[in-house]
């Protein structure tokens, strides 16, 4: 008889998603691991999510090494949530397959059937396939987007939702003169506002330039995180080089600051 306290051979789980289910299948059993079989869905929701920043960071930092790991790490959070479904009889991995299956083949008429390709419209005939699939629910054009979503991600989704029946700019010159107008506003209401109001006219203005984003063709999350990692990366440069100058950055004047700065990103420090 198998000793139930010994781990098996890696080998003893094929190398595809039905081993990871049947690896998470045993992590669940009675001669499992405790911690594994106490999760529930929701107490791993936030791993999930983590695990998806995770992918996402691999992929934009293009370290094929990271990519596989994270990705492995996000492969095992689907199968936990399709192992405690399965184990609670609500649906099973054949279900979740089948289900994205038809809806693809669906939601892609040019591959599947005789619809043309829409180009520069695929986005409004994806939204449109969508909504079509829903017409029961009564939730409208936007539908039922996820109040987690990132906020920056949500406005993103909703402008491509109502861009779908055709309101939207016309071009993102449209966009880019409501930032405009919108910084106007936001201007006035810091001059002689309300706290209450600037906020509002300060959403508004980021709603439009994530609106002018969209037009083109850059996410706001995408590029926001970018522009993350490089201020963090010009000001770690930049206390280097302070304390190789012996410049004290905290009793250092805004000028002195601002100088180091455009050194550093103008590549010219020595």
């Amino acid at each position: 008889m198998e000793d139930p306290s010994r781990a098996p051979d890696p080998g003893a789980f094929e190398a595809r998603f039905e081993g990871v289910l049947e690896l998470l299948r045993r992590l669940r059993s009675p001669n499992g691991c405790p911690w594994d079989r106490e999760q529930t869905p929701r107490s791993l929701l936030p791993y999930l999510i983590e695990e998806a920043h995770e992918v996402a960071h691999a992929i934009e930092a293009g370290d094929d090494e990271s990519i596989l790991d994270e990705l492995g790490d996000l492969l095992l959070h689907l199968a936990f949530q399709i192992v405690i479904a399965e184990e609670e009889g609500r649906f099973d991995m054949r279900r979740v397959a089948g289900g994205l299956i038809a809806k693809m083949v669906r939601r892609h008429p040019h591959v599947f059937g005789d619809a043309e390709y829409a180009g520069a419209g695929h986005q409004a005939m994806w939204e449109r396939l969508k909504r079509e699939e829903k017409v029961a629910e009564s939730d409208g054009v936007i539908g039922r987007l996820p109040e987690h979503l990132p906020t920056l991600v949500r406005a993103h989704r909703m402008q491509e939702k109502v861009a779908s029946v055709g309101f939207d700019w016309r071009d993102a010159a449209g966009a880019r003169r409501k930032v405009s107008e919108e910084i106007e506003e936001t201007d006035r209401e810091a001059a002689a506002g309300t706290p209450e109001s600037l906020e509002e006219e300060f959403g508004d203005l980021l709603f439009a330039i994530v609106n002018w984003g969209r037009l083109l063709g850059i996410h706001p999350d995408t590029a926001l995180r970018r522009a993350n990692r490089k201020f963090e990366s010009r000001f770690r440069k930049l206390e280097s080089l302070a304390e190789e100058r012996g410049i004290d950055i905290e009793g250092s004047s805004l000028e002195v600051l601002d100088g180091l700065w455009e050194e550093i990103k103008s590549g010219r420090t020595r």
